[in-house]
């Protein structure tokens, strides 16, 4: 069976550091795209980055120049390299798999575009 675990969430505080992880079972890993998504009390879930199999990244405006997502395909493992953080961020952050390719954008951004999803692990940014 299918399965994403997340791990790596926290309390942090603003203008500091979080690294997420997320490991993948139970599907052809390195064939489909990956992605991080957030989604704060009261809002939408957003998409944060995605990153397809050779390692072209595509990321939500809002964390452009802080947040770096990555994938190493022989452990099954994608990560979110999270910097200066915000209060903004905090949200519960989900790991996205089975995602395919978007023409002209690699991997999307949107949760339609994603088939698999992780329970979640909490991001808590104070200020």
């Amino acid at each position: 069976q299918v399965r994403l675990l997340e791990s790596g969430g926290g309390s942090v505080q603003a203008g500091g550091s979080l690294r997420l992880s997320c490991a993948a079972s139970g599907y052809p890993y390195s064939s489909y795209c990956m992605g991080w998504f957030r989604q704060a009390a009261g809002k939408e879930r957003e998409g944060v980055a995605s990153i397809d199999s050779d390692g072209v990244t595509n990321y939500g405006d809002s964390v452009k120049g802080r947040f770096t997502i990555s994938r190493d395909n022989a452990e099954s493992t994608l990560y979110l390299e999270m910097s200066s953080l915000n209060p903004e961020d905090t949200a519960m952050y989900y790991c996205a798999g089975v995602g395919h390719l978007v023409p002209g954008k690699r991997c999307g951004l949107g949760p339609a575009d994603f088939a698999v999803w992780g329970q979640g692990t909490q991001v808590t940014v104070s200020s």
